[in-house]
């Protein structure tokens, strides 16, 4: 906020315009954006709005151009301005984005269009970060306000800097030097690592659920893009479900746009860096050059 009133103060004439991570997520379910509270902290903001919408956004365009369905891309890259105004053809494309890094989330898309998030009311839920928690039942603050003495202030301050990668392992919020350590015999490293990637399991099998399949699944972000040991552990033993990582493939790409799947497979497992600078760019013009009445 502070820089934004700066811009204000020293280019006075130049509009600002937001576009929020939120923005991706505003057409969920409404099933998808509810946690089991009273309904009055619903209406206050205790819901799922999801993250990382510029990147889920731009793999939603680039997965589907990848895939020769440029009309499901096309509707992705409108969708601010006239959702569900592009017509997409039969059948649906499906496809499950895992921004995987410092901070990481997995998205269920359906032609272009967000079904739900795993991150929720904030960064602090989903998958486990760098070091935040990530998911945790809610009673567990108050527990640790009467077991351990700690204020309320320390919790959240522990669940934002000490968690996630960094709790677990006991070495780094870095998961390369985890990675070494847990090469080096450390057992906390090594379960981080385990930890990491069954979380990621759970929330890819959720969205193959409600999306009754998918046609790819995309990793991106620093991990995603960078670590193929992880992508190949994130994909073990999914071959019943379409999943099957070529290994050579897989080992060869580091941060490059690249199918990892073998070819013919059922599911099209895929590497696409993630550019939500782009989406932003992009997003401010059309928002400049149509304005909304």
């Amino acid at each position: 906020m502070s820089g934004i009133r700066l811009f204000a103060q020293r280019v006075p004439n130049v509009p600002l315009v937001g576009l929020f991570e939120t923005a991706f997520y505003q057409w969920i379910p409404e099933a998808a954006t509810r946690y089991g509270v009273p309904n009055a902290w619903h209406q206050a903001g205790v819901r799922r709005w999801g993250y990382h919408g510029a990147s889920h956004k731009f793999i939603a365009e680039r997965s589907a151009e990848l895939l020769g369905r440029e009309d499901v891309a096309e509707r992705a890259r409108r969708l601010y301005q006239d959702h569900g105004a592009t017509p997409v053809r039969e059948p649906a494309l499906r496809v499950i984005s895992c921004h995987l890094g410092g901070s990481s989330s997995i998205t269920g898309i359906r032609n272009g269009v967000a079904v739900g998030n795993s991150l929720g009311l904030s960064p602090q839920s989903g998958l486990p970060h760098n070091n935040r928690v990530g998911d945790l039942d809610a009673m567990a603050v108050p527990f640790l306000l009467r077991s351990q003495g700690l204020s309320l202030e320390e919790i959240e301050k522990q669940l934002c800097r000490e968690g996630g990668l960094k709790g677990v392992s006991g070495v780094s919020n870095d998961i390369r030097d985890i990675q070494t350590a847990a090469d080096q015999g450390n057992p906390r490293a090594r379960l981080a690592l385990d930890f990491f990637v069954h979380e990621t399991r759970r929330w890819i099998g959720a969205y193959l659920a409600q999306l009754n399949g998918t046609d790819a699944l995309v990793f991106t972000a620093g991990i995603g893009e960078n670590r193929a040991e992880t992508r190949a552990a994130i994909c073990a033993e999914l071959d019943q479900l379409g999943v099957v990582l070529d290994p050579e493939r897989n080992t060869a790409t580091r941060a490059q746009e690249a199918i990892i799947s073998p070819p013919g497979a059922k599911v099209t497992v895929m590497v696409i860096p993630t550019n939500e600078e782009l989406v932003v760019a992009r997003e401010v013009k059309r928002f400049l050059e149509h304005p909304p009445a």
